[in-house]
């Protein structure tokens, strides 16, 4: 017998797991071009998420609701601290900001057909605000970011709530990218750029080094708006302990803590694989910190990163939260990444569900582009009634799983509705381990 002899079972080659077949191809990227690579989307990394908890449903310990007979509440007001006039929300799911330049107009205006039909907000993102989602939207969050990229007192004025961006659950510490052939005429003409040169936004504000004058800057705005809308702090999920502290002692009447989950139109692939936390990480000392400060649910907490379904709702707000906000899932309802322009997709060297060059404006859908034929395969009015649907199909969703843990309100779910599957998951979100009454780093457990 030989080592060729069928019969003798033959070892395979075992591929190395640290130089592994994508690491090795963005090695040899890297060499050939000498640039870092640039992407859209969020993390492709699995990292312990919504995912690892579980819930109890109620049985004997606890009474459940009776389906659809009982009434399980969803309202949610925003900025009730400071603001005269809060935000009133029928779900507290929120559509996060998304920039006029990283989407079509198109895809702005049914963002907001679909929140306001839901009863919910959505909000403007970088490069200002347009008549397409103003006109369209019931209630809209103006974003105000380090670049003041299409910033003016007028819109200010004009929005029904304000959120200083700090930073980004994609990229916390960095600033986003616009390449040049998503700066349109109309684009430009918004952001104060010349047409079809990359641009980057910075990554802070340049008016403030610290806390101290962010509550300056906080007061400016709110004297703009003459205290009557909600200010946010949206920051990345980083510290979250310190910096909820900090924004709320800074006077903000809203935070808005986003984790690693969170998809961003383009930024450097390192950013958004090794950067930041995910956002089950990021939930529990926010809200600790709230507790610390006498603030829990004075001080509004809303959170993103990777909320897909109603389940991960539920569970982001029985770990504290009181609303989330969506993104890339958001934009998966309007169309993207649809099946049906496979065929399209694979000619840019992608398929279905892969797409993240969102930055190069050649998405088939129509959604994350400036190119005037491919925006318009984009409906806003049978889009927005897509984004409707799936809000409502969350809302249920996260309603069913309230009643059936024996809750009249969403805002009723807590920790204790909770298992987790994983250590990780535990320690992260700070509730026991499935078939326990422990956690790592629980208090008084001595581990």
């Amino acid at each position: 017998m030989n080592k060729h002899d069928k019969r003798i079972p033959q070892t395979l080659p075992i591929q190395s797991a640290t130089f592994s077949n994508p690491i090795n191809a963005e090695i040899r990227r890297a060499a050939a071009t000498g640039i870092y690579d640039i992407r859209g989307g969020g993390a492709k990394r699995k990292v312990p998420h919504f995912d690892d908890l579980l819930f109890l449903g109620a049985s004997i310990s606890r009474y459940p609701l009776e389906g659809y007979r009982e009434k399980c509440d969803t309202r949610v007001t925003l900025g009730t601290r400071f603001a005269k006039k809060p935000i009133e929300l029928d779900i507290p799911i929120t559509i996060a900001g998304m920039s006029f330049g990283a989407l079509s107009a198109q895809a702005k205006e049914a963002l907001g057909r679909g929140a306001s039909a839901a009863g919910t907000s959505t909000t403007t993102g970088d490069g200002g605000m347009t008549p397409e989602e103003r006109g369209h939207s019931t209630k809209l969050v103006y974003q105000y970011l380090p670049s003041r990229y299409g910033m003016n007192p007028d819109d200010l004025r004009r929005a029904d709530a304000i959120e200083v961006v700090v930073g980004q659950g994609a990229k916390p510490g960095g600033g986003g990218m616009l390449l040049g052939q998503k700066i349109s005429d109309r684009v430009a003409e918004m952001r104060t750029l010349p047409k079809g040169i990359d641009q980057r936004s910075a990554c802070r504000h340049p008016d403030w080094t610290g806390p101290d004058d962010l509550e300056i800057k906080i007061l400016e705005l709110r004297e703009i708006t003459g205290w009557q809308v909600p200010i946010y702090v949206k920051v990345g999920g980083t510290r979250p302990y310190y910096d909820t502290a900090l924004a709320v002692k800074a006077g903000a009447d809203v935070v808005v803590l986003d984790g690693m989950q969170g998809g961003t139109a383009a930024t450097q692939d390192v950013f958004i694989e090794h950067v930041g936390l995910p956002i089950l990480a990021c939930i529990r000392p926010a809200v600790r910190a709230l507790q610390d400060l006498g603030m829990h649910r004075e001080v509004q907490l809303i959170v993103s990163g990777g909320i897909r379904t109603g389940a991960d709702v539920a569970k982001a707000l029985a770990l504290g939260a009181d609303a989330v906000a969506i993104g890339t899932a958001a934009l998966i309802a309007l169309g993207d990444n649809d099946p049906r322009w496979e065929s399209e997709y694979q000619k840019l060297g992608t398929t279905t569900g892969a797409y993240d060059d969102w930055h190069e404006g050649r998405d088939p859908a129509g959604i994350t582009t400036q190119d005037p034929e491919l925006a318009a395969r984009l409906d806003p009015v049978e889009a927005g009634r897509r984004l409707r649907n799936y809000l409502k199909v969350m809302t249920l969703e996260a309603q069913t799983i309230a009643r059936a843990c024996g809750h009249n309100h969403l805002h009723n779910l807590e920790p204790e509705d909770l298992c987790a599957l994983t250590m990780e998951a535990a320690a992260m979100a700070q509730v026991p381990l499935a078939g326990t009454d422990w956690y790592p780093g629980k208090p008084g457990s001595g581990y």
